[in-house]
């Protein structure tokens, strides 16, 4: 049933793609939030049937539930809503889809899907909208029809999106707790994170390096309450997502900030389908850099959590706000990178993220952090001052180097750093995963995955703090600030010579072998330099 539901469920979010490119809007800028709203309202649609179903057997029993539903009183709705969960929207009888079917008949139908929307958003703002870091809020919905261009046209869009709808229900996956819609989400927003994803597609992290970041921070049975995650890059949250799943998602709230209106968008859709419907207020659309939003109580100093993960973008021309930045020495204790005189896009942004990412650890605080590889071995500029101050403090207790090609669109080689604000770890683990995975195409791109033994393979090792030859190896501080603070595992291996055994013939062969090659390399050479010789006296007589 799992697969069937799967099936279905991936059918609807290519038939709603399939409808926005029939109205001139395939790969258009508006056509994500076209599709993931139009998901959103199906799935909060199908959630809120289920829910009351629950609270009222009339409702259960009924044929349709919708009717019975719209037979109630306005009372007896209300204390409906009044013992539903906070987590469940509240849905007029007009906000359904069965009433919205019944309405295309009428001519100025995108105006009443619209208004649907609108209302929608209305009376749920208090749970199930997000905010900008000015306090603005950011609705569940916004109007959709407006962004086809003939008007004459948008009547019909909308009904050919409500007709999408209605085939099949999502209620089975509430009722059997499928756990699909990480995966249903990843597919539901792979267009938007490829090549029309803009700057901040490259950062979208590939889910077994999610995977790996959470395991390692959290733990496979860890017994734990109250748990508060925050990332300052979230993007669509996919680390975040594999944090809260490894935490448990009624065990943790959850923080983000994004620069991205449209991650935000995605981000939310990402809270609401796992089940963190309640962080939605947490979830922050803004520049982080500029102007962190979760602060202590006290509003001055930031806010700080029990893990912080961020996959952040490498390099961005932040020219126009690095003035405000370097303005608080305090948070950027290791500096700010300068604007080049050339390419200004080549900002090592990320470097001030790692930053912020240590300055929002609680005492006890873990964290993991994309980097490009090549930071592991930084020795000047900002880089190298973040990276001292890393293995001085004994922040750092690992790092793992992933395979090239991981990401959507770039080919930027990726560690991660694992931070532990207790810095009580004595050994610090170094991993080049760098050899694995599987290498696939994705379009046309050559890319590579982790397999699952692969990715239990890096788990495993940095655990149990193994040395295994040319994989991994667990060095002290001192180990690392002689090597000049170096955090690539490969600098530890030791060089290997492989000794064989050979009877007198087979070393008599050999060494015949390599006489041949070698008078057959002069051969070669004495050809070349005379026809060298030769041309060059042709040059002299003409």
């Amino acid at each position: 049933m799992d697969l069937q539901i799967k099936e279905k469920t991936i059918s609807l979010i290519d038939s709603l793609k399939s409808t926005c490119q029939t109205y001139g809007m395939g790969n258009d800028g508006n056509e994500y939030k076209i599709i993931t709203q139009v998901f959103l309202y199906k799935y909060l649609n199908d959630k809120f049937g289920y829910e009351i179903k629950k609270l009222d057997e009339r409702i259960a029993k009924a044929e349709k539930w919708e009717i019975a539903y719209s037979e109630l009183s306005e009372d007896e709705r209300e204390d409906l809503f009044d013992t539903m969960n906070p987590d469940i929207p509240r849905l007029n009888p007009e906000h359904l889809i069965s009433h919205l079917w019944n309405q295309q008949a009428k001519g100025d139908f995108d105006l009443i899907f619209d208004q649907t929307m609108i209302d929608i958003a209305d009376k749920n703002i208090d749970i199930f909208s997000t905010q900008t870091t000015q306090n603005t809020k950011i609705p569940l919905f916004e109007r959709l029809t407006q962004y086809v261009t003939d008007e004459a046209q948008r009547a019909p869009f909308a009904r050919a999106l409500v007709d999408k709808l209605v085939n099949f229900s999502f209620e089975e996956t509430f009722s059997e707790h499928y756990d699909f819609f990480a995966a249903i989400f990843e597919y539901l927003i792979k267009d938007y994170n490829t090549a029309g994803g803009g700057k901040y597609a490259e950062y979208y992290t590939p889910h077994a390096i999610a995977t790996i970041m959470a395991r390692l921070l959290v733990g496979d049975d860890a017994d734990l309450h109250n748990i508060e995650c925050y990332d300052p890059s979230a993007g669509t949250g996919t680390l975040l997502m594999a944090l809260g799943h490894q935490i448990g998602e009624d065990r943790c709230t959850i923080f983000a900030q994004d620069i991205s209106q449209r991650s935000n968008k995605m981000l939310k859709l990402n809270l609401i389908l796992n089940g963190l419907v309640s962080s939605l207020d947490h979830a922050i659309q803004g520049d982080t850099l500029v102007a962190p939003y979760h602060k202590s109580d006290d509003g001055q100093a930031l806010r700080t959590f029990d893990y912080v993960v961020s996959n952040p973008p490498f390099k961005m021309d932040f020219s126009d706000t690095r003035e405000k930045i370097a303005a608080m020495p305090a948070r950027f204790w290791a500096g700010i990178p300068k604007v080049p005189a050339k390419k200004k896009e080549s900002m090592a942004i990320y470097t001030c993220f790692i930053q912020h990412v240590v300055n929002s650890l609680k005492k006890t605080g873990k964290g993991a952090i994309v980097v490009p590889t090549g930071f592991l071995t930084a020795k000047s500029s900002v880089e190298g001052a973040v990276l001292k101050k890393l293995v001085d403090d004994h922040i750092v207790y690992g790092a793992v180097s992933m395979p090239s090609n991981v990401f959507a669109n770039t080919g930027t080689n990726v560690s991660v750093l694992f931070f532990d604000n207790s810095r009580t770890a004595d050994r610090v683990v170094l991993i080049d995963a760098s050899k694995l995975g599987e290498e696939y195409k994705d379009g046309n791109n050559q890319k590579r995955r982790l397999r699952p033994e692969e990715i239990e393979k890096i788990i495993t090792t940095f655990r149990n703090k193994e040395a295994v030859d040319d994989f991994s190896v667990a060095v002290t501080y001192e180990e690392i600030i002689a090597k000049k603070y170096s955090l690539a595992a490969g600098q530890y291996f030791d060089v290997k010579i492989e000794y064989v055994e050979l009877t007198q013939e087979e070393f008599e062969a050999k060494m015949a072998e390599f006489k041949s090659e070698l008078q057959s390399f002069f051969d070669e050479g004495n050809a070349l330099q005379a026809e060298i010789m030769k041309q060059l006296g042709k040059v002299k007589y003409e």
